[in-house]
């Protein structure tokens, strides 16, 4: 008896598990390719600096973690004037980033009308697709 409900226990595990990872990709929104990409913070446009240092000190070490920790160290070490330069780089990227992604709303605002038409094509694509497979079941 014991094996029976073992059994019975694990294709419920994996009902509901298959159900789950059909869910979560329908609820997701696609991500845009155009969009701009969000600027590096500080403590990033530091660690571009820092890790071209960091190999040429350090040949030999291959380790990203010992990088990504040397780096934090001395992150933290730093006081708020060493820090300024990084953080000034950081705040000029920010802006330029701010100027781009409003421009991207705009065109992406005047085309709406053009995007949602092809949204609603692909997603008829994508149901065709979907019933395709249901028809293959079937057989």
């Amino acid at each position: 008896m014991d094996s029976t409900m073992k059994g019975a226990k694990s294709t419920k595990k994996t009902d509901s598990k298959l159900t789950v990872k059909k869910a979560a990709p329908k609820g997701k929104a696609a991500k845009d390719p155009n969009k701009p990409k969000r600027p590096a913070s500080a403590f990033f446009v530091f660690m571009e600096e820092f890790r071209k240092q960091f190999k040429e000190d350090n040949p030999d070490n291959k380790s990203v973690a010992a990088v990504g920790k040397a780096g934090g160290a001395k992150w933290k070490a730093m006081s708020d004037s060493e820090k300024a330069p990084y953080v000034a780089k950081a705040d000029k990227r920010k802006k330029e980033y701010e100027k781009t992604l409003a421009a991207y709303n705009k065109k992406k605002a005047a085309g709406d009308d053009d995007d949602s038409d092809k949204s609603k094509s692909e997603v008829n694509d994508e149901e065709e697709e979907e019933g395709s497979d249901e028809e293959e079941d079937d057989d």
